[in-house]
């Protein structure tokens, strides 16, 4: 997927770096690319896991439905200093996504917990 949004008042428009489809020995396998974040509270001074959080990037393929332009995106700058020469990052807005398709960003918690999935 292209990465399309506005960082520091430019629109920027970086192509995304693994192909829509990847051929292995032949066959064709359409890329997809699971994020998974471990929520932890750190309130009493140790860190412990309250919950899970997945998120199931677009293919590329659907480039028009998820980031079609800079404005209307589900990106946001990343932790990279260009004028370093540091390569180019950004992150993965979860509540963007999840506002453009629910079932693609979901929040699993713990037992004894019930986990209720997102349509």
């Amino acid at each position: 997927m292209t990465v399309r949004h506005v960082r520091s008042g430019r629109k920027v428009n970086v192509p995304g770096k693994l192909p829509k489809i990847l051929t292995v020995k032949g066959e064709p396998y359409l890329t997809t690319t699971i994020f998974v974040k471990y929520n932890y509270d750190d309130s009493s001074g140790t860190k412990q896991l309250t919950n899970i959080t997945t998120a199931a990037l677009p293919n590329g393929m659907l480039q028009a439905r998820y980031n079609p332009d800079a404005h209307d995106t589900i990106w946001r700058a990343g932790r990279n200093a260009p004028s370093l020469g540091e390569e180019f990052r950004v992150r993965l807005v979860f509540a963007r996504l999840k506002a453009k398709a629910n079932w693609r960003v979901q929040t699993i918690p713990l037992s004894p917990e019930v986990f209720h999935w997102d349509d």
